[in-house]
């Protein structure tokens, strides 16, 4: 998703009302449950656009974007041009700001996991070296920045998910239903998450990974796995998955669910098992401790503040981690709640 800021010179205004923006989707996240759900649980305002380029492999996808996007700044003649995390939205909207010389500013720049074969660490990369307003969650990522010769316009703001996660949070416990509707206890299960490439793609890793869930798995802390439909697509291409996942009854596989959905399922887990950048975060904002299925993470404070162990994909290292699981301590860099309005004033005074 990108989106476009055209400030308005009003200084007599609050913030949030000299900026107008318009959103442009580019269709990245196309299912439903991996998109309209979103715009629907937080209160997102319809896109100003949507590109509808959907799914294929990252050139593709990047091209189409690229060439669409540059498409809407050349219609809308934006002030800056923002764009968010690591996805290929992010890249092309980026490049297609930068070549346009339209100003570029990245939220959750500097993280690094310094895993170039990630698509993400790419992605995240080539956007910082084209941006002019670097708006940082931590003070590690100014530290990577730094290290790479970015210097100007670098702020450390906090963490927007954290924002969302303080809002959210209550409106989930108010709304939410899912934890009845799965007949679930609180602290009495665990939660899964698999998607990225890197466990996908190679058919030991997600073997590993599913074994691991099957051995955690019990009948009194079942194992609560939304699946998405890429990955739900390979666990069903191979009876090798399949007979993993039907070995274990209390390894239960549902479609994705809603935002409100898994804010109260990340709540209210015991352990939360994932490969997402997003969810580990989220763990350590609802109070969870996290056991990441991946080499390295760019999150790297979860982990020193005790709240996240990185273990791969290897099935002895991931149960003996979900066994010794437990709540860190308090991490001050994410900011008070309030990085949204750091990054308004940001962008108010770059202007």
């Amino acid at each position: 998703m990108v989106s476009r800021a055209v400030i308005a010179h009003n200084a007599a205004a609050p913030a949030c009302e000299r900026i107008a923006e318009d959103i442009i989707h580019t269709g990245q996240h196309y299912d439903r449950n991996m998109s309209q759900i979103f715009f629907d649980d937080m209160g997102i305002p319809a896109p100003a656009a949507n590109l509808d380029i959907g799914s294929g492999p990252h050139g593709e996808m990047t091209g189409k974007m690229l060439a669409a996007i540059e498409s809407e700044i050349l219609a809308r003649s934006p002030d800056w041009v923002l764009v968010y995390g690591d996805t290929n939205s992010t890249l092309a909207g980026a490049l297609a700001a930068a070549k346009l010389h339209v100003p570029v500013a990245h939220v959750e720049a500097g993280l690094r996991s310094f895993n170039r074969r990630m698509p993400e660490e790419i992605n995240r990369v080539l956007t910082d070296h084209v941006s002019g307003l670097l708006l940082c969650p931590t003070a590690k990522a100014i530290e990577n920045l730094a290290t790479e010769g970015i210097h100007d316009g670098v702020h450390h703001v906090g963490d927007v998910m954290y924002d969302a996660a303080l809002v959210f949070a209550e409106i989930a416990q108010r709304q939410s239903t899912i934890l009845a509707d799965l007949a679930l206890t609180p602290d009495s299960f665990y939660l899964a998450t698999v998607h990225r490439a890197e466990n996908t793609d190679d058919p030991e890793r997600l073997a590993a990974i599913l074994a691991a869930f099957a051995e955690t798995a019990t009948p009194d802390c079942p194992i609560v796995f939304p699946v998405h439909p890429r990955t739900r697509k390979l666990l069903s291409s191979s009876s090798r998955f399949t007979s993993r996942v039907s070995r274990s009854s209390s390894l239960r596989l549902i479609e994705p669910v809603s935002f409100l959905d898994m804010v109260m399922l990340e709540k209210h887990a015991k352990t939360i098992l994932t490969d997402s950048g997003g969810v580990q975060k989220e763990a350590y904002f609802h109070g969870t401790p996290c056991v990441t299925l991946r080499d390295e993470t760019e999150w790297v404070e979860t982990v020193d503040a005790g709240w996240n162990q990185v273990v791969g994909a290897d099935t002895a290292r991931i149960c003996t981690a979900v066994s010794n699981a437990s709540p860190g301590n308090t991490i001050t860099d994410y900011g008070t709640g309030h990085a949204a309005d750091a990054i308004l004033a940001r962008l108010i005074s770059a202007e």
